[in-house]
């Protein structure tokens, strides 16, 4: 019984955080943010900001992996704090994984991608390099 709770939990966490599905008639992502709705929300071109409103709930604040969105996923969000991951993978790899969603390097599929960074390198940069700092 246990088990069926924490299934639709997850499930139901990994609907709401973010679909990877396209939407044919508006040219995005259901349920991704828009550039124009990603600046009105603050998100501009500001990774911070950016980090902020959609990496959070799953990486947490400081990175370590412990947002209240990543609590009920398997496997756990990345926690970008250790060093030892920070010093096993490429920047392209991890701008890939923020754009495209963790499948697209052979991770987990529970991290969606962000296509509304496409096209938008000096964002989806600056994300990397906020990440890059957050090691310990």
């Amino acid at each position: 019984m246990d088990f069926r709770i924490v299934l639709v939990a997850s499930g139901a966490l990994l609907l709401s955080v973010g679909c990877s599905k396209e939407d044919k008639a508006s040219g995005g992502a259901v349920g991704a943010t828009t550039g124009a709705a990603t600046a009105a929300a603050g998100g501009g071109d500001d990774p911070k900001a950016y980090y902020k409103m959609k990496c959070v709930v799953c990486h947490g604040e400081a990175g370590g992996g412990d947002g209240p969105g990543g609590s009920a996923l398997t496997p756990k969000p990345r926690n970008f704090t250790e060093a030892a991951w920070q010093d096993s993978v490429k920047d392209d790899e991890l701008k890939k994984a923020i754009v495209e969603g963790g499948a697209a390097v052979g991770k987990s599929a529970a991290m969606p991608g962000n296509p509304d960074l496409r096209g938008k390198d000096a964002l989806a940069d600056g994300l990397v390099k906020l990440i890059r700092g957050m090691k310990k």
